[in-house]
């Protein structure tokens, strides 16, 4: 029998991409590919280089039968207006690509993070609305979605965006992901024989509020996002409730029968690389699948969630109005994310 819709996620390796080509895969009605690699067994990839159009066009010679992209992909560069440059070409060279070997493409569905209310910058006003103004560029989710509403106004596709804030998931080496943060430095105060103590300021630890989005809740919303009427040609926020770190530090410790201590500011950048020999001792002792010590964890991707001194919250009335109501919890989500990567001996 064959599937009635045909998926492309690009990005497939990341923490949104993963948990979407394993949501995708369970779905009869769904046949999913992933652009260029997944964790997920049993699921056809393509190889592309997205900064390559002519490349990208022939490797997706092999997806012209494509109805809905997930386009979670990204790429790093030299400073914003370099990162600007190349995710948006990557996009562009994507959809040339796809337009070109005649795939019957319905809708797109892209992922921005809180940096399209420009986070990065500095101090942001709480809440964040979809309708707020944009800041001064450079920014490549502004670039991107310009591209999806030009072609989209052009009757190529329709496209729906999804804005996720620190995506909880269960992928080791992403450089983005909180959970390996929290779990590999719980894990090595553990074997120190220290309390965990949260590396950020009091006001962060127990004061501003902070937000996550669970990664495979946003899989099941970008599957509504990406057939339902009401999502066409709309962004919405999507996040978890918000909380205060002290809450979700609580139930990290808990996961990992430790004791917690009072929050100590420092950089993680500059003193978790130092724990490398350390953490080769605990791998080895827990018959640990890592990753080198190096890979494993973005530890300045802590040193940015854990010294934000801002609230942090995104409203949701829009998507909730549009229909998508499932709700998760925020603590059950971290704590399931961990198991997963126990399960998978990435963690002790």
């Amino acid at each position: 029998m064959s599937t009635k819709y045909k998926a492309l996620v690009v990005g497939a390796s990341g923490i949104i991409g993963n948990a979407l080509v394993r949501e995708l895969k369970e779905r009869p009605d769904w046949q999913v590919r992933a652009l260029p690699r997944t964790f997920v067994d049993g699921v056809e990839t393509i190889k592309a280089d997205l900064t390559d159009a002519a490349a990208t066009a022939r490797a997706l010679e092999a997806a012209r039968d494509t109805t809905h992209v997930f386009y979670a992909a990204l790429k790093g560069g030299a400073d914003l207006l370099d990162e600007e440059r190349i995710n948006g070409g990557m996009l562009r060279n994507l959809l040339d690509g796809l337009k070109t070997v005649g795939a019957p493409l319905q809708r797109v569905v892209h992922y921005q993070g809180a940096k399209v209310y420009g986070v990065h910058l500095g101090p942001t006003r709480a809440p964040f609305y979809e309708d707020d103004p944009r800041h001064m560029t450079p920014n490549f989710y502004y670039v991107q979605e310009d591209l999806l509403r030009e072609r989209g106004a052009a009757g190529d596709f329709e496209w729906s965006i999804l804005r996720p804030d620190v995506v909880v998931g269960d992928i080791a080496g992403n450089p983005m992901n909180i959970v390996m943060v929290m779990g590999v430095f719980a894990a090595l105060s553990k074997a120190a024989g220290v309390p965990l103590r949260f590396p950020g300021s009091n006001n962060v630890y127990n004061g501003v509020l902070a937000q996550t989005t669970d990664a495979d809740w946003m899989a099941r919303a970008s599957l509504w996002a990406a057939l339902d009427p009401a999502a066409s040609g709309e962004a919405f926020n999507l996040v978890n409730e918000p909380f205060r770190w002290e809450r979700v530090w609580r139930r990290v410790a808990a996961a990992f029968d430790m004791e917690v201590g009072s929050p100590q500011p420092f950089s993680l950048a500059k003193q978790m690389p130092l724990k490398a020999e350390a953490w080769a001792r605990l791998a080895g002792q827990h018959g640990l699948q890592t990753l080198p010590y190096e890979k494993l964890v973005g530890w300045w991707f802590g040193d940015f969630v854990f010294h934000t001194e801002f609230d942090m919250v995104s409203d949701m009335g829009k998507i909730r109005r549009a229909g998508f109501t499932e709700a998760v919890e925020t603590e059950a989500t971290i704590v399931r994310a961990i198991e997963r990567l126990r399960a998978s001996r990435q963690l002790p």
